[in-house]
């Protein structure tokens, strides 16, 4: 069973970020993994956020949903969590996957509010709505309850009528466009990696400027959030474009194109540093499809593709799926993409603007349940 937990615990891993524009939606960690009524064990246990996980997958119908996660300080030695547990936990928080604040406060309600983006809670959040109103707004509080296909959420204020997407607050914007440092050394979500002189330099993950997670406003000043140190503006942030990958009409993974940094798409990109697209090809496509296949820069507002493959790619003008206005690319040749191309690897393998598909087209999402030990679900209340 340790195995079996170890092997959930690492599937969450990888749907959890701190990057302000991968994130889908915001969660206390300290609050789910407390959801006890889900499988009648334990008062604490790390495997609940899988479950939390899975169903903002279903409910925004897409593979690979990352979710922002925040987590008190004490978490990290709560004894309700198993050894393992808390380890994972401190693993998460060095390596910049999740958030660590002293107290969680208003925090989850900050950083959705300067993303844009639904909080994840069971708490209707009653005491912060003077100062934070948008909480009574249909669709941005969403809390887990119990269905016949698994757990799923549903939004606290409404009736589950479609609500349109939100805008990063003026002030998120703002905060967006800097890059900051922390006075702590230690600090990976606003540090620079600068302190050589330290024996453990080599082993830390810094996160870089243009992944930054929002600062935390405190007395009108950009704060620390884990440390509580004033920030200190070195600069403006890179620019950032959001993609998403659409294979045979699902969403399976977004990236994130920078003016510091291209992007490198293919069936496994060398390095491991791209974007890698073999375990969702058929064997046609996969023979098709080059490790690296197209690479995505950003230079000046406009982002180029090349082609860098074997077989060549295409780009679709508007979305067209008419193939006589398709434009192929072959090795070497590249195309500044409008707003609403798309790019085309092999049939019904497509790369957009994260914003031209209003659905991820999957109903059931690759579960990171899928080797957890066997749990009693109870009905969850709202």
């Amino acid at each position: 069973m340790r195995f079996e937990v170890s092997k959930v615990l690492d599937a969450i891993e990888a749907r959890l970020t701190t990057d302000p524009a991968l994130a889908r939606a915001v969660v206390d960690l300290g609050e789910v993994v407390r959801y006890a009524d889900l499988d009648g064990g334990r008062p604490a246990s790390l495997v609940r956020l899988g479950l939390l996980v899975d169903a903002l997958g279903r409910y925004v119908s897409e593979e690979n949903v990352p979710v922002y996660v925040v987590t008190p300080r004490g978490l990290l030695s709560d004894t309700d969590l198993t050894s393992n547990e808390r380890m994972v936990v401190r693993r998460w928080a060095d390596d910049g996957k999740v958030e660590v604040v002293p107290e969680v406060g208003d925090r989850v309600l900050e950083v959705a509010e300067m993303l844009g983006l639904p909080v994840l809670t069971r708490d209707r959040e009653d005491r912060f709505r003077a100062s934070r109103p948008w909480v009574t707004e249909p669709g941005r509080l969403l809390a887990l309850v119990s269905a016949q296909g698994g757990p799923t959420l549903v939004a606290r204020v409404g009736r589950g009528e479609a609500t349109p997407p939100v805008p990063r607050s003026p002030l998120g914007e703002r905060l967006l466009a800097r890059v900051w440092r922390c006075p702590s050394l230690s600090c990976n979500s606003y540090g620079d990696g600068g302190d050589s002189d330290s024996p453990f330099a080599d082993m830390r993950t810094y996160t870089s400027p243009v992944s930054q997670p929002p600062p935390a406003l405190r007395s009108g000043a950009p704060t620390c959030p884990r440390h509580g140190e004033r920030l200190r503006d070195v600069g403006p942030r890179p620019a950032t474009e959001v993609f998403s990958v659409r294979i045979d009409g699902v969403i399976r993974q977004r990236f994130v194109v920078s003016e510091d940094r291209a992007m490198v798409v293919g069936r496994a990109p060398e390095g491991g540093s791209g974007v890698m697209l073999g375990q969702w090809l058929t064997d046609d496509a996969r023979k098709w499809i080059s490790r690296g296949h197209v690479q995505f820069t950003l230079r000046g507002g406009q982002v180029t593709v090349t082609d860098i493959s074997m077989n060549g790619s295409g780009v679709r003008p508007g979305g067209s799926m008419d193939d006589e206005a398709r434009i192929t690319l072959r090795r070497d040749e590249s195309r500044v993409l409008a707003d609403d191309d798309i790019v085309e690897l092999y049939h019904a393998v497509l790369i957009g603007r994260s914003n031209l598909w209003a659905s991820g087209g999957n109903v059931q999402p690759e579960s990171v349940m899928g080797e957890a030990p066997t749990m009693a679900f109870r009905p969850v209340g709202r």
